[in-house]
């Protein structure tokens, strides 16, 4: 993950103060370990392994994961929490009470990003979403350059016109990162991805409705302390980088029958105390 580490560390700096407000208790200091915990210094594009992780964060469950407060190993109720489910969400496919949401924290600029989007994210919905039991939710995570801004920007604008997921398979297609994303090449993007009306799309590219939002996104994962991209939680357990396929599945079932034992087990109370 190449970027400006000192101007990353003050940003990360201004941004954690601001969104401190949003994280809920100490087990959320214990899953940003898994998310990588060290300095935003210390991150140079020679850590990451093959996958795209840091070096330094393991996916196994650690000492501090293993003290959390969750019903799984690994998982933290704070971080499921995170999940909006909020109906009609433009960057958010699979149903708002779907029993498995997971979140995606990405840049346009990212390789492994690309790699995740091409590779493992369409069977992911294949095999999940499309039956109802996964919620993915994007978060707009530009860290790499000036134009993952636009591209972050650019992709909310297309969501205003219910083409985001369209300008993120456009703008994750093999060839387009080398193109870079320019303000031509943006609106190229929102062509092939549908979008009709392209004047809209630049102005709302440009809004303060736009930088808003993907600000929120961005102090979201900085509070996480994810660094690196694509980071992501599944039910309030934390994943770092393009894992293989089989990590997202294992990560997606484990969620799943937690769910349904949660759900079973609400409506197995009411009649166990009817019966005192």
């Amino acid at each position: 993950m190449s970027m400006n580490n000192k101007s990353t560390s003050k940003s990360n700096g201004k941004s954690s103060g601001k969104t401190r407000g949003i994280l809920i208790g100490a087990g959320v200091a214990a899953a940003a370990v898994l998310l990588g915990l060290a300095s935003w210094s210390a991150t140079k594009p020679a850590d990451r392994d093959s996958a795209g992780s840091i070096l330094e964060i393991s996916n196994s469950p650690t000492p501090e994961a293993e003290s959390g407060t969750g019903a799984e190993t690994g998982v933290f109720p704070e971080l499921e929490k995170l999940a909006r489910r909020t109906e009609g969400d433009p960057l958010a496919q699979g149903t708002a009470d779907a029993p498995v949401v997971m979140v995606e924290y990405a840049d346009f600029k990212c390789g492994f990003c690309g790699k995740f989007a091409r590779d493992t994210e369409p069977k992911l919905v294949k095999k999940y979403v499309e039956d109802g039991t996964l919620r993915i939710e994007w978060r707009n995570y530009p860290i790499l350059s000036e134009e993952s801004d636009a591209a972050a920007h650019a992709a909310w604008a297309a969501g205003r016109q219910g083409r985001f997921w369209q300008f993120h398979a456009a703008a994750y297609a093999k060839d387009a990162k080398a193109k870079g994303f320019g303000a031509e090449q943006l609106k190229e993007l929102a062509r092939q991805a549908g979008v009709k009306d392209l004047d809209k799309f630049a102005a709302d590219s440009a809004s303060e409705d736009a930088k808003t939002s993907v600000r929120k996104d961005k102090e979201e994962a900085f509070a996480l302390r994810a660094t690196a991209t694509p980071s992501f939680l599944i039910n309030g357990r934390p994943i770092s980088g393009a894992q293989p396929d089989e990590v997202f599945e294992q990560a997606i079932e484990s969620a799943k029958k937690a769910a349904e034992a949660g759900k079973a087990g609400k409506k197995a109370t009411p009649g166990a105390g009817a019966g005192q």
